[in-house]
């Protein structure tokens, strides 16, 4: 029995078909087909203030019409740097409408971060949350951004409805501070933008074969880079998601968004799949326990896409506070490794399913998860998701295919595979094969019934809190500092499965160590995430002969091997 057997199908659960139809619709046909047919449903839930599949159908033909104004045409990138709230989905669509190419952005990123990314992908206008305006404004006119867009968050929360009348005068005025900043000068209001006509409906529209996102990524050499995703790759993910999860009920599933859209995780399962069945996705600009099982009491979620420690956290707080979490039926983890302590726990007081997938930016990104049913097998991230192909190859030569229980590079082939870097021909040519077949760099081990275990990886990327993390951004930022000469950064395993950024360095003759200092040093260089969450002392580092940083060497030491 060879991969081109399929031998997972077998393991699929009931009613999950081997292939998905052919996709002919783009991301902004699927998402007015949605308006139209759910149009009555909840589409967003925003502390409470809610929005219908047809408003929302609206308002996305509202905002196109207001950035076809502001000059966006075909091909155009527009960058996106918004925490998760109704304006993100708004304007993702509204850009996607005018066959213009989205990019998107953390918006905690530090500056240099941000420029970086700009600097790349030479974004026409920038729709940005109104806190990073200033740093937004500051970028060299040379860079290509010739607007920016102000979004205040706020102004899609029921402030004045409800948590005025909840909160004293002085709370709630500083809950609207801490999530906004005045305007700056020469700012555009995303209002403005928002309420220009309805976008005449004979406007040029995308085609399916045209880029839809720009997803930035490490990707499998460290370096960031934006895979081009097309509508056809998206919208082929979003439909081989709605068939794995047998047992959906379109225009009834309550989806919470709690994993950030400018991921390619959270923009699949709440941007597109979750449009794409007529969910009700209750967004939350960032993960908080009590804003969770706040929101669980008036729209109680029955979809929940995850990460590890976000079950964790959210199993313990329930306990605590004695919300119940029954009736979240499908739970879908990624991003790292799923510990089947928590699967237990989870499972125990949902009465619901939590199943582990596995993907990465250049699929769009999922690639295989766990059979949603009795076939499922914790431990391992599952087999193929339909109309994927397989393949485990020496990691030395790809052309040379290895077998069942041998561990070698997966390879992975389907709609949902990019067809390259923006603005990068060599690295696109190294991840893609011929034939279209990516490179994932992870080392598995597939069983004969097609089970994939992850064994390792091939990139050194540090996966943290369900974030790539690149080993060398995280040392350069070091590098920088007077006291230290050298350095390394390297992953190590954390309590609640993900990893750890743990450093260590070679201080300059004469200094000390101060940790606490280095780290706040790091704070000015790189977002939260990165910044080492221990830094080690050594008095020099492990290298080949040609002088490369044996970063696996230092993990090994770290670890006490």
């Amino acid at each position: 029995m060879t991969f081109r057997d399929q031998p997972w199908l077998a393991s699929y659960a009931p009613g999950v078909p081997g292939t998905i139809e052919e996709t002919t619709e783009t991301l902004t046909d699927m998402m007015e087909t949605s308006a139209e047919r759910f149009a009555p449903c909840i589409a967003l839930d925003f502390f409470g203030e809610t929005t219908t599949y047809a408003e929302l159908g609206e308002q996305i033909s509202r905002a196109a019409n207001g950035l076809r104004k502001l000059g966006v045409s075909p091909g155009d990138r527009v960058a996106i740097v918004l925490p998760n709230c109704p304006q993100h989905v708004v304007a993702f669509y509204a850009v996607l409408r005018l066959g213009a190419i989205v990019v998107e952005h953390n918006p905690l990123y530090t500056d240099r971060e941000l420029r970086h990314q700009f600097e790349d992908h030479g974004a026409k206008v920038a729709i940005v949350w109104d806190k990073v305006y200033e740093s937004v404004r500051t970028f060299p006119g040379d860079m290509g951004v010739a607007d920016v867009v102000t979004v205040d968050l706020t102004r899609a929360m029921p402030f004045s409805k409800r948590l005025a009348l909840k909160l004293p005068i002085k709370k709630a005025r500083d809950a609207r501070a801490s999530l906004t900043a005045a305007p700056g000068k020469g700012a555009i209001t995303w209002e403005s933008i928002a309420g220009a006509r309805k976008l005449h409906p004979s406007h040029q529209r995308p085609l399916l074969t045209d880029t839809a996102v720009l997803q930035y990524t490490s990707g499998t050499t460290g370096t960031p880079k934006g895979a081009i995703l097309s509508h056809y790759n998206l919208r082929a993910n979003a439909a081989q998601g709605s068939a794995w999860v047998a047992g959906l009920r379109p225009g009834d599933e309550t989806v919470y968004g709690v994993l950030p859209m400018f991921h390619a995780y959270g923009l699949t399962l709440c941007l597109t799949f979750a449009m794409s069945i007529g969910a009700r996705l209750v967004l939350f600009p960032k993960f908080d326990e009590k804003l969770v099982l706040d929101a669980a009491k008036h729209a109680p979620p029955s979809f929940l896409p995850a990460v590890p420690p976000i079950y964790d956290r959210l199993v313990t707080a329930a306990a605590k506070k004695r919300v119940s979490l029954a009736g979240i039926r499908f739970a879908i983890s990624g991003a790292m490794n799923l510990p089947v302590s928590i699967v237990e726990r989870w499972e125990k007081v949902t009465g619901g399913l939590l199943v582990e997938g596995y993907g990465m930016t250049e699929a769009s990104p999922i690639v295989a998860g766990n059979p949603i049913g009795p076939s499922r097998r914790p431990g391992t991230v599952g087999v193929p998701f339909p109309s994927t192909d397989i393949r485990v190859v020496d990691p030395d030569d790809p052309t040379v295919e290895l077998g069942f229980e041998e561990e070698g590079e997966l390879l992975v082939h389907g709609p949902q595979v990019f067809s390259g870097y923006w603005d990068r021909p060599t690295e696109s040519a190294q991840a893609l094969l011929p034939g279209g077949w990516l490179r994932t760099g992870d080392i598995v081990r597939v069983s004969a019934d097609g089970f994939i275990t992850v064994v390792d990886r091939m990139k050194e990327l540090i996966i943290t809190g369900g974030f790539n993390v690149s080993p060398s951004e995280v040392e350069e930022a070091l590098l920088s500092h007077p006291d230290i000469t050298d350095a390394a950064a390297v992953g190590l395993p954390s309590a609640n499965g993900g990893e750890d950024v743990v450093a260590v360095v070679v201080l300059r003759s004469g200094t000390e160590l101060d940790v606490a200092a280095v780290r706040e040093y790091c704070r000015t260089r790189l977002s939260a995430y990165k910044v080492p969450r221990r830094i080690v002392e050594v008095d020099d580092l492990p290298r080949s002969l040609l002088g490369k940083v044996l970063r696996r060497e230092v993990r090994n030491r770290l670890q006490g091997k």
